[in-house]
């Protein structure tokens, strides 16, 4: 398809809808969406080319003041009716790009999954990078919090959440509350979001979204899974912003509120976000193979990357020190690096649900769905090739129980990095496989890492918590 007649389609598609304005939504660097609208008149085939102008500046780790002038280019293949507008809005993605040079922006994180897919085809390796991402959320009817210098809490309640087991409701109080870690699969009235969870399905099926199954999650509290059908990279991670949006607002609708924060619960399961990823070239598989559970040399040497980059990838799919209260032993959280087929308990597993050659793939289960979904797919694609590259074995597959197992047995089993602090030094020290081919560049990873100590970790690192109240206030 040519590009003219992807800017005739995307205008005809705002204009059978009614659409008066036009939503462009681009990706700031830490992953959320953000956005600016115009006039439906104004999209025109020449405004594709033109763009539409932007303070940089107030985009956090983006430009300074002084060269704050940027454009969005929208692309119209992602051309979308927006669901929860009043007034019809037709939505697309749009690229960043410098006004008087017109090259891309190198903090634009959807030029970066774009520059992956790029760099791909040019080591002659693969042609498509597929990736499946599972994102897990919870859904709550309540959520207070507020900190300041003289207090600090949090406070979420669910209906379902075992916690309100004794609780007096007007009209009775049913009891059909959820235990700590048996949310996975149960039928209402104990799943009480099905409905709109199914609300969700079909807005994402009608934003182009395919979607493969919705379920109810382990925790006792609304946690909920949609899983979407693998797409190329760059596809994927519009849809994986485009689901986050969806889930956000469906929720709001409904008189809920959504998180996708990894871990906003004590004593029960976090969400995470598993990443499938296959490396495919003219049409044929290239996970597909002889060897283990049926999988090729490439993919056993890409799981050696991913492996090894481990610690340093944690930084960029585990980017919250939030992430960091969900990867800890016991709430099936992968802390364990190693890989092995349908064990869940590992931190890299091969999925066997099908015998299909092309259903042969990784499944990387540390990220978590707080991250950047450009930044964290382009990363693991990278460690991957740079395993590829290197020829990187992962070594022998550990099929036991890892939880199960004793410290003499785990002490030779390394382990993700154990908070925000200590992935970030390990991106400092590890990244020049994130460099090839001009993916990532240095001054972003420099940001990255400045940003985070200085506006996350620092602040959360130098405020007292509750707890530490009820273990020290007596002291």
């Amino acid at each position: 398809m040519t590009t003219t007649k992807k800017h005739k389609e995307a205008i005809a598609l705002g204009k059978d809808g009614g659409a008066v304005m036009v939503d462009l939504k681009f990706c700031d660097l830490f992953g959320q969406w953000q956005h600016t609208s115009v006039p439906m008149h104004r999209i025109t085939e020449e405004a594709f080319e033109d763009g539409f102008g932007f303070d940089g500046s107030s985009i956090r780790g983006w430009r300074a003041i002084n060269e704050s002038d940027m454009l969005l280019l929208p692309d119209a293949s992602t051309a979308v009716m927006d669901p929860f507008m009043a007034r019809p809005t037709l939505s697309m993605i749009a690229n960043v790009v410098d006004p008087i040079t017109r090259e891309s922006y190198d903090r634009d994180p959807r030029f970066i999954a774009r520059k992956v897919e790029q760099y791909v085809r040019s080591t002659g390796l693969a042609d498509t990078v597929y990736v499946g991402p599972e994102a897990e959320f919870f859904v709550f009817d309540d959520v207070r919090y507020s900190t300041s210098q003289n207090h600090n809490f949090f406070q979420v309640d669910s209906k379902e959440a075992h916690w309100n087991s004794g609780k007096e409701i007007p009209g009775g109080n049913g009891g059909y509350t959820i235990r700590s870690k048996e949310g996975y699969f149960p039928v209402a009235p104990h799943d009480s979001l099905m409905d709109l969870r199914t609300e969700m399905v079909e807005a994402m099926e009608a934003a182009g979204i395919e979607i493969e199954t919705s379920h109810h999650e382990v925790a006792t509290a609304g946690q909920c899974e949609i899983d979407m059908k693998f797409d190329s990279l760059v596809r994927m991670a519009d849809k994986t912003m485009w689901f986050k949006y969806i889930v956000k607002n469906v929720a709001k609708r409904a008189g809920k509120t959504a998180t996708f924060m990894p871990k906003p619960l004590f004593g029960d399961n976090g969400s995470g976000m598993h990443c499938h990823q296959s490396l495919w070239k003219d049409g044929k598989p290239l996970f597909a193979g002889n060897g283990y559970a049926g999988m090729s040399e490439m993919a056993m040497f890409y799981i050696g990357g991913v492996l090894k980059h481990a610690k340093a990838l944690n930084a960029i799919t585990n980017p919250t020190t939030n992430s960091y209260r969900r990867l800890v032993p016991g709430y099936e959280a992968p802390v364990n690096l190693a890989y092995s087929s349908r064990n869940r308990s590992a931190s890299i597993r091969i999925p066997m649900f099908s015998p299909s050659p092309k259903a042969k793939r990784i499944e990387v289960r540390f990220p978590d769905p707080s991250c950047n979904p450009y930044l964290a797919f382009a990363a693991l694609v990278m460690a991957g090739l740079d395993g590829i590259e290197k020829k990187i074995h992962p070594g022998d597959a550990l099929d036991k129980d890892i939880y199960s197992l004793s410290p003499e047995e785990l002490q030779n089993v390394p382990q993700v990095a154990g908070s925000l602090g200590e992935a970030l030094d390990a991106l400092e020290k590890d990244h020049e496989f994130l460099l090839k081919g001009d993916v990532f560049s240095k001054e972003l990873i420099e940001t990255w890492v400045s940003y985070k100590h200085e506006k996350e970790l620092d602040p959360v690192r130098l405020r007292p918590v509750p707890y530490e109240y009820h273990l020290y206030y007596d002291v």
